[in-house]
């Protein structure tokens, strides 16, 4: 293009060329599709990994796409860059960012550990698009390279992690925080309105003293309170970016200020804290900080898990179970028994959650593996992370709309269970003693007596005695089980 200065064109998206055109890398040159931005790198990966249906998660391009549009923007401001060249790789950029450009990512997640050939792909779409709106000739990589421009200051080292904890604070913040919120307020929504119902508890699956539906359903909603606090906790690390510390985390070939001007950018970008990690050592070497965010997404799923497993065993029935919630009905439950219905969205939940456990076993062992200057297991940890991220919000929203919303209360069946516990005993101990109070319990089951009459047939109370003090609504105290 000589000395002139290459105009950006309005260039639609988009290649209609059929067969295959050349590429080149150090290596060598590639035949690639021509309707595809990709580069030889790109068309390598394809060819030496394609192992499994695992594609790397379309979050992360869409992240790698703020990361690119930051550094240039970045150069251009520094004069690195001539701002013709920014203009077009941030386009193609933004293209990116906005899914346009997704059937132009199509690498597997089983790649090289440190992200590069994804790297590389974004590296390679985004000058060829850029290319392209410049009016030149794909695969040239004139006058837009991906090495040389798009990759600028940087390495797939750390630029990689750096997308990692932007598409990963991205679906906490858009998605999984909002639904987790949705489902504890929902809970404690129906919970206050049922406060005036005393219910029999149970500890190891037998009958126990009194409490009420508030405040039963009030410990699943400090669960997820106590959840949404460490998954919080665990985002607060996921803001510090590696963008900068380049190969081994020294920085080679990053301006000075490039790290922190960069993190700054993609503050600026996504609206979020992002700040550039104080070491990049730590930051390439390990990968800590989404271990232990996905620490907490495994806390949020036994959370959960307890949840819903509570909530189909008290729906179990309806006639030979606890059957003391009823579910909506949403769906027929058997393609043989008529009229059966099963707590099918606690099914889908408990699932989800045995996902995630297992997720966190191979992202914990994943991190762990970081060898002197890097982690190189990272498409694996990132891929179990957006997945649970992404399955666990939606989980909880089908179980909030489908299941929790519509849950009601068979209010004869629990008031059944209260004039028929034993353990109601327990309100006698102070006044006629633990070993006195459990033979009246034990008398009562041998006989198939009610409490009251085996209380008086004992000979330590009687009727009036018994009616003053086994009173189960003052048995469940007057609050939520605090000091």
């Amino acid at each position: 293009m000589n000395d002139r200065v290459p105009t950006l064109h309005d260039v639609p998206l988009g290649l209609t060329a059929e067969g295959t055109r050349q590429e080149f890398d150090s290596m060598g040159t590639v035949e690639v599709p021509a309707n595809r931005y990709w580069g030889a790198q790109t068309q390598r990966s394809l060819e030496h990994f394609s192992i499994g249906d695992d594609r790397m998660p379309k979050e992360v391009y869409h992240a790698y796409g703020v990361v690119k549009k930051a550094v240039a923007l970045v150069n251009g401001d520094a004069g690195r860059l001539p701002r013709w060249k920014v203009d077009a790789i941030v386009r193609a950029a933004e293209e990116t960012i906005g899914g346009r450009l997704d059937e132009h990512y199509p690498l597997y997640v089983w790649q090289t550990g440190s992200g590069t050939q994804s790297n590389m792909n974004v590296n390679e779409v985004l000058a060829n698009r850029a290319i392209q709106l410049l009016g030149g000739e794909l695969g040239s990589q004139r006058p837009i390279g991906p090495n040389d421009d798009v990759n600028m200051g940087q390495s797939s080292n750390d630029t990689f992690p750096t997308a990692m904890h932007i598409a990963a604070l991205e679906l906490i913040d858009s998605r999984l925080l909002p639904q987790l919120r949705h489902l504890r307020d929902t809970i404690e929504h129906k919970a206050k309105g049922w406060s005036d119902v005393v219910k029999i508890g149970r500890t190891h699956l037998e009958d126990a003293v009194p409490l009420t539906v508030e405040q039963e359903w009030s410990g699943w909603a400090a669960q997820l309170d106590q959840c949404e606090t460490e998954i919080d906790h665990a985002r607060a690390g996921l803001l510090q970016l590696s963008i900068g510390g380049t190969a081994v985390g020294t920085g080679l070939n990053a301006p000075k200020g490039f790290s922190i001007d960069v993190a700054r950018r993609i503050a600026e970008l996504t609206g979020k804290d992002f700040v550039t990690a104080p070491n990049k050592f730590a930051a390439q070497g390990s990968l800590d900080a989404i271990v232990r965010a996905h620490a907490a997404l495994r806390g949020l799923a036994v959370a959960l898990m307890k949840i819903a497993n509570d909530m189909r065993w008290l729906a179990s029935g309806p006639r030979t179970g606890f059957a003391e919630l009823r579910l909506p009905a949403n769906e027929p439950g058997s393609s043989i028994m008529p009229g059966k219905v099963n707590p099918t969205q606690c099914e889908a939940i408990v699932m989800i959650a045995i996902h995630v456990l297992g997720s966190d076993t191979a992202v914990a062992f994943a991190g762990s593996q970081g060898n002197f200057q890097l982690n190189a297991m990272r498409p694996v940890i990132i891929d179990a992370f957006l997945h649970s991220a992404r399955v666990l919000a939606d989980g909880m929203e089908k179980f909030r709309q489908f299941s929790v919303d519509g849950t009601d209360l068979d209010r004869e069946t629990i008031h059944g269970y209260v004039d028929r516990s034993l353990m109601l005993v327990t309100a006698l101990s102070p006044t006629i003693g633990y070993q006195n109070a459990a033979h009246i319990a034990e008398e009562a089951l041998r006989k198939g007596l009610t409490l009251r009459e085996a209380a008086i047939n004992s000979g330590h109370v009687d009727g009036a005695t018994f009616d003053s003090i086994v009173q189960p609504t003052s048995m469940v105290g007057s609050g939520y089980g605090g000091a």
